[in-house]
């Protein structure tokens, strides 16, 4: 498909309303797979590199609004789509990482060393408050209304992107979709700077793509 063929397809009549949900750009945490949480770390250069180039993609399909994350890693990404776009880019606090408490900053080995049976009852599906903080079905409280109340003032057919994180993004996907939150897991993860997307359907929210972006790339350090 050309890229104006692309663009004719993103303002098709009567396709409904579309929210993008976009995973921030890559930071050192990732890379040394560091449980980020609230904590505010800076892109990395490649991080940088990564929003530019996924911004240039996500700006062909002519987003009516953008909301992210205020942690730094998010609102650095949103900005480069911004300046694509002349967007102004909505902040909201309720769209940041899962608060972990004392596993933020742990690598994943050291958190399994020190939290083991916490890791993986989390990773059974089990409600498990990570390091004393969020529950993920708090973070899809505080989150996916966020989502819903600006995907609300789109035009009919318009296009939301949601900047956040990647903890965040899964948990918010799985409550927009209704889905059972021990099954929120199975979505899999979101590599830096990849995206996923929900179309308006007549029974409700659907998901359209998951992890887009880029060939298939490692995903480091998805909840944070």
């Amino acid at each position: 498909m050309t890229a104006s063929a692309q663009t004719a397809a993103s303002r098709e009549p009567g396709r409904g309303r579309r929210v993008i949900l976009w995973r921030h750009g890559q930071t050192a945490w990732n890379v040394e797979r560091r449980f980020q949480g609230t904590t505010d770390v800076e892109l990395t250069e490649t991080g940088v590199a990564q929003a530019r180039r996924s911004a240039r993609l996500l700006a062909s399909l002519q987003p009516d609004a953008i909301v992210a994350s205020d942690l730094s890693r998010a609102a650095n990404t949103a900005a480069e789509l911004a300046v694509l776009t002349g967007l102004t880019v909505t902040h909201d606090e309720a769209l940041r990482e899962t608060y972990a408490g004392s596993w933020q900053g742990l690598t994943h080995e050291e958190i399994i060393a020190r939290h083991g049976a916490e890791y993986t009852a989390w990773k059974r599906g089990e409600p498990v408050r990570r390091g004393g903080g969020e529950l993920e079905t708090e973070v899809a409280d505080r989150a996916a209304p966020v989502v819903l109340r600006h995907a609300e003032k789109l035009p009919e057919d318009g296009t939301l992107v949601v900047v956040s994180h990647g903890g965040t993004i899964r948990t918010t996907i799985g409550r927009l979709l209704g889905l059972e939150a021990h099954n929120w897991e199975s979505l899999g993860g979101l590599s830096n700077c990849c995206w996923s997307v929900l179309g308006e359907g007549a029974r409700g929210w659907r998901l359209l793509e998951h992890n887009a972006g880029t060939l298939p790339e490692p995903v480091l350090g998805d909840d944070d």
